[in-house]
């Protein structure tokens, strides 16, 4: 598969990743991206990942990065390293486009995660900032709790949560809808 055909573009968020490195390239040792975020995107929910390090360059324009309860901005040529279990969200508040390359050790599934959220975005099926309706966010965030989880939601609450949708999730075939092979789509044409 050629690099162009690697690419995913949020038509909600306008976020567009490209991958240059996959789990699969890497024997899930690494992910490597590059990731553009359009001017004046929205600040994404506070998240954290349990078991993997991030690490971030800014390759044009500027991110700002909240870590914990501060938020920086960072210009081209900035580098920002991310542990596992810090707390943080990154957008792009400047007056052009910020394109960064992303790093994530270990791989694990966050390819996956991001094209799920990329496809119920670019169908209709999240809000304007690009989360998903309660129950499926419920079942994404107990499927990929390895690799991402929202910062105030606590995994009991997650878990009781899980329980109490567990029959919605049969209805709708959770299960199978959300193991489909992995797919990459473009909503419309890349600034990458």
């Amino acid at each position: 598969m050629s690099l162009n055909n690697k690419e995913i573009a949020n038509r909600v968020t306008g976020q567009v990743i490209r991958f240059i490195q996959t789990a699969k390239d890497t024997n899930g040792e690494l992910l490597e991206m590059e990731s553009l975020y359009p001017l004046f995107s929205k600040e994404p929910p506070v998240h954290f990942h349990p078991h993997q390090e991030e690490y971030f360059k800014v390759l044009k324009g500027e991110l700002t990065v909240r870590i914990g309860n501060e938020s920086r901005i960072y210009r081209s040529g900035a580098t920002i390293k991310i542990k596992p279990g810090v707390r943080h969200s990154m957008w792009n508040e400047g007056l052009m486009d910020a394109l960064v390359n992303w790093k994530v050790y270990p791989a694990m599934d966050t390819e996956h995660f991001l094209t799920t959220l990329t496809q119920l975005a670019n169908t209709g099926k999240t809000n304007d900032t690009g989360v998903p309706p309660l129950p499926i966010l419920v079942f994404l965030l107990k499927k990929y709790n390895q690799t991402f989880r929202l910062a105030k939601i606590p995994m009991g609450v997650l878990t009781v949560m899980s329980i109490l949708f567990k029959p919605l999730f049969k209805v709708h075939n959770y299960k199978n809808k959300f193991n489909q092979p992995l797919r990459y789509f473009l909503a419309g044409k890349s600034n990458l």
